[in-house]
């Protein structure tokens, strides 16, 4: 199963600091949701209500809930950080369907596997509190994927221990009756997820999934190709790996509950940062040992740092060994970005943590190496963050 599709997220909003008046009133729904709780594990039910997918293809988007009067509701709003990415809409014309019945509020639909498990499953919380109802509503981040599920989105919401059909409203609707919870979490300081979210998680998703596997997992992104970023070296590494007594898995090889089965057997895990790690923290343990071997400098590796840490129970290991970054020419996308392994960095990091031998002496790639393993694209590619010159680069050929 291929879950990592093409990122969709802009990286516009990767890094970008913001101000919030409501930031100290975390039960006002105009300010960011928050993990310690007030509209964030709130549950707000609108009768006859508007829901209004978005017209265009946009970070930002006008799209959302309007109540039967037709004011707003904010707290339908998809929020990233330290702003929302859907704001009020303009109340739709003409008659609308309507859909009968009791529906939860799914919030956006996202196509991209980390942002559909960080963005999308953010008001499952309320499973349990929902009672009988029709089903789970979302609409779509992109309008062109209309009322598409994909299977691993579809995936998750049935390990989630629901059986409740999905809908994707791709045109203006009416809703009978709509029950809207809070995000329980989410991309910024929800990333930690508030209390009735984690519950939620570790009480639901994929209980009836028994483990499955070894000890030992390098969880890979070495098959996804080098347009969706990446660590120049990894292959390599997967060799020192295994010597060590890893597995080299590729979640995209397996479906979501054999992934899920695979994680929770481990009790070492290395895995290239990315959007796999977020499947994981949703099972991760206190006990299990966790190192993330960083391939760019983002605000989305902290993320990920965050939620391991607090889903898991226990922090993980950070492993920042990159000589350099090579980014293609003509974007600053960081998610695009090629790290560079510093090989001695990477191996010292590891047996300090208690995660390999450290007694191999990992030896560093030469420049004829990188070279070759950038091939065609090395024209096209500037490095950055490259060392000083006293704390050497790769090996001289």
């Amino acid at each position: 199963m291929n879950t990592h599709s093409p990122a969709e997220a802009e990286d516009q909003d990767e890094d970008s600091g913001g101000s919030d008046l409501h930031l100290s009133e975390p039960d006002n729904p105009l300010g960011r949701p928050m993990p310690g709780g007030g509209w964030s594990e709130s549950i707000t039910e609108l009768r006859d209500a508007y829901v209004v997918p978005p017209v265009e293809s946009s970070f930002v988007q006008a799209a959302g809930l309007l109540a039967g009067d037709g004011s707003y509701c904010p707290q339908g709003a998809l929020w990233r950080k330290w702003r929302p990415l859907t704001t009020e809409p303009a109340m739709p014309e003409g008659e609308l369907p309507v859909l009968k019945g009791k529906w939860l509020w799914g919030g956006v639909l996202w196509a991209h596997f980390g942002h559909f498990l960080a963005e999308s499953t953010t008001r499952l919380w309320a499973l349990d509190k929902l009672g009988e109802a029709e089903g789970i509503l979302y609409i779509p981040k992109r309008p062109a994927v209309g009322e598409e599920v994909r299977g691993f989105q579809l995936d998750f919401i049935r390990q989630m221990g629901t059986d409740l059909p999905v809908k994707v409203a791709s045109e203006p609707m009416r809703v009978e009756h709509l029950v809207v919870p809070g995000p329980g979490f989410g991309l910024g300081e929800i990333i930690a997820g508030t209390q009735s979210y984690r519950d939620a998680i570790h009480a639901r998703y994929g209980s009836d999934i028994p483990a499955e596997g070894g000890p030992k997992i390098y969880i890979s992104r070495s098959l996804l190709g080098v347009q969706r970023g990446g660590l120049v070296g990894e292959e390599r590494l997967e060799e020192l790996l295994t010597a060590e007594g890893y597995e080299i898995y590729h979640p995209q090889k397996f479906s979501m509950a054999e992934q899920v089965a695979r994680y929770k057997a481990a009790t070492h895990v290395i895995a290239a940062e990315g959007s796999a790690l977020h499947l994981f923290a949703m099972v991760a343990r206190p006990d299990q040992k966790v190192a993330v071997v960083l391939r760019r400098q983002s605000s989305a590796s902290n993320y990920i740092e965050q939620h391991l840490a607090s889903f898991g129970g226990s922090e993980p290991l950070p492993v920042q060994a990159l000589r350099r970054i090579w980014m293609p020419e003509g974007t600053k996308a960081k998610r695009m970005g090629l790290g560079e392994l510093d090989f001695p960095a990477v191996e010292k990091l590891l047996a300090e943590g208690g995660f390999v031998s450290g007694t191999a002496g990992w030896p560093d790639m030469r420049k004829v190496e990188v070279r070759r393993l950038l091939g065609k694209r090395a024209g096209n590619l500037r490095p950055m963050n490259q060392r000083k010159k006293a704390q050497g680069g790769a090996a001289e050929d």
